[in-house]
């Protein structure tokens, strides 16, 4: 296909869903709201917030749900502390109110509001299933999460335990005030960075991502989206300055090829909200699923070369 084909689909892809999309968006966030709302002992210690593609503004049509958290307010945290410090270094105590407790009085009250059919439970999430007027949504409760340095301050995340064991720690964003950025803060400070184009960048990517599935390209269904919104936060903001949606892309795109192609060359990646290592760390499956995912999509927009 040519140049001009592509500028016309990838200015499309580049917008984000319209607003009837946003409507059953806003109505799945607002029942999530109104069931802890209406639970007396959940109410007044619960944050209801928005997270994922859509919070950050890079969601696309196809991704059908909204990704909401649970973040309990009511005092207790989990924690890390540098070498040689504890709780006791800071005269923390326990709290009774464990997660796991947490998460059976959501389940409790999100099926008091959806019925006992409209909740599925799964080992991170709660699904909330869509109806006419609302979208599908993924309900996670979340405690916050303390990173503590040895003069006693600490950077605030979000920490869940999925069912079958482990933990897994987000920084989505500063949903308790405080400093530094995370995911959502840093990637308005990107998207501001290049002009507004990083975010727009992203859905054309997820889009083609769609495209590719639906012709059959394995590699497509094998990368998720928030590994591609991370690698196009990776590329040097200078790649975005361009006149056209086209040249933008392959821009991206070659320099995310160029530094996936091997371990070494993505080592220093992070995740968006530059908290988390991107691939260090991770079996080197994942970088090479993502180097196969943007090769394929190089060739299947067509080689361009803009010097």
């Amino acid at each position: 296909m040519s140049a001009s084909y592509w500028e016309e689909r990838f200015q499309s892809w580049a917008t984000p869903p319209g607003s009837s999309e946003e409507d059953r968006i806003e109505n799945a966030v607002t029942a999530v709201r109104k069931a802890m709302d209406a639970d007396d002992k959940l109410a007044p210690i619960t944050k209801v917030y928005v997270q994922g593609s859509y919070r950050n503004r890079v969601n696309v049509r196809q991704e059908s749900d909204v990704d909401v958290g649970i973040l309990y307010t009511g005092g207790a945290f989990y924690d890390e502390y540098p070498e040689g410090f504890s709780r006791k270094s800071f005269g923390i105590g326990d709290h009774p109110y464990e997660y796991s407790q947490f998460k059976e009085d959501i389940a409790k009250a999100l099926t008091n509001r959806f019925g006992t059919g409209g909740v599925q439970r799964g080992n991170k999430a709660f699904d909330i299933h869509p109806n006419s007027y609302r979208v599908d949504a993924d309900v996670v409760p979340v405690y916050e999460h303390r990173r503590y340095k040895a003069d006693g301050s600490y950077n605030s995340g979000v920490q869940l335990f999925p069912d079958p064991g482990g933990k897994i720690i987000n920084w989505p964003e500063q949903l308790l005030g405080g400093w530094p950025p995370q995911h959502y803060e840093k990637g308005v400070a990107k998207n501001d960075a290049t002009k507004r184009t990083f975010k727009g960048v992203v859905r054309i990517l997820k889009k083609l991502r769609v495209d590719m599935e639906e012709a059959g390209h394995q590699s497509a269904k094998d990368i998720p989206g928030f590994l591609i919104e991370c690698m196009v936060y990776n590329v040097p903001n200078d790649r975005f300055f361009h006149p056209t949606w086209d040249e933008v892309v392959t821009r991206v795109i070659r320099n995310i090829w160029t530094n996936t192609k091997t371990a070494e060359n993505c080592n220093d990646w992070v995740e968006v909200s530059g908290w988390k290592w991107l691939f260090r760390g991770e079996p080197d499956a994942k970088r090479a699923a993502a180097y196969k995912f943007i090769d394929e999509a190089w060739s299947y927009i067509g080689v361009r070369k803009y010097d």
